[in-house]
């Protein structure tokens, strides 16, 4: 049967089938290695959390250190004591000090991190 030369093979193309769909989800990290306006958001925003963590240690430091020579001026002929608030009232509370802003520095880049985690 001799196949007519007005009929033509017609071909249908489409997408294929096992083509990888968006799914919607979006993932953080490659918005911070794009250097995309969120990425930049997501950034910044851990650059603020760690400044008013440095913020809060340094205004706690002025209120700590900051009257310490209205004490020793309204003291002047005592300087044992002098050496005992530098040496012993002192230490103390600038090692916690320095302990919570450790911690709390790592805290808030843990959850940086868990926030732009691959899930």
């Amino acid at each position: 049967m001799p196949q007519d030369p007005t009929e033509r093979r017609v071909v249908v193309t489409g997408p294929p089938r096992r083509a990888r769909r968006t799914t919607g989800y979006y993932r953080p990290r490659t918005e911070i290695d794009e250097q995309t306006t969120l990425g930049h958001t997501y950034v910044r925003s851990l650059i603020r959390t760690q400044l008013r963590t440095g913020l809060t240690v340094f205004a706690v430091l002025v209120l700590l250190i900051g009257p310490l020579p209205l004490v020793f001026a309204a003291a002047p002929d005592a300087p044992r004591l002098e050496w005992a608030v530098l040496g012993f009232g002192l230490y103390a509370p600038l090692v916690l000090l320095a302990r919570w802003y450790v911690r709390r520095a790592e805290r808030n880049e843990r959850d940086f991190v868990r926030l732009v985690q691959d899930r």
